[in-house]
């Protein structure tokens, strides 16, 4: 971890923080949708946008008692987000912001409507000197308050290292 990085963790707390703040500063789009920072480990990282009407399908039929399901490119943005991100969790000895990625395939699989917040989790498949991959599924809470997987998805990615 490079001296810069270690004094960020030593500012902000924590890895998931750090990452926290760059959002909220540098990516207007994620940070309009709420995106929060889970959880980062090695391969993996957990990224989170919770419930808002704004985001939601208009259903002129819908029943009035049932709440509106969230667009299907919000869980999108989400796999497409914490898939690149998520490259640099396996990228050993890199501070993160100095690797940054670019998406050359993405694969989304709806399962079911979403209507709670949203939760993704991605797993690294491979990162190698120049391309990545990423496993993601997202999650949403149900009516009945169970905790169902929404979308699974999969990402490959150009990986730059600036450092």
């Amino acid at each position: 971890m490079t001296e810069e990085m270690q004094a960020l963790i030593e500012e902000y707390g924590d890895i998931e923080s750090v990452l926290q703040h760059f959002l909220d500063e540098n990516q207007e789009f994620l940070s309009w949708l709420g995106t929060t920072v889970e959880h980062i480990g090695d391969g993996t990282m957990t990224l989170a946008i919770p419930y808002d009407d704004k985001l939601t399908n208009v259903r002129p039929n819908a029943p009035d008692d049932r709440r509106p399901d969230l667009h299907g490119g919000v869980a999108a943005t989400l796999i497409d987000t914490v898939g690149g991100f998520s490259l640099w969790t396996a990228i050993e000895d890199e501070d993160p912001f100095s690797v940054g990625s670019a998406t050359i395939n993405l694969n989304v699989n709806y399962l079911r409507p979403a209507t709670g917040d949203l939760t993704a989790t991605a797993n690294v498949i491979r990162v190698g000197q120049s391309v990545g991959v990423s496993e993601i599924t997202v999650e949403s809470t149900t009516p009945d308050g169970e905790t169902k997987a929404v979308a699974t998805g999969q990402g490959a990615y150009r990986v730059f290292r600036h450092g």
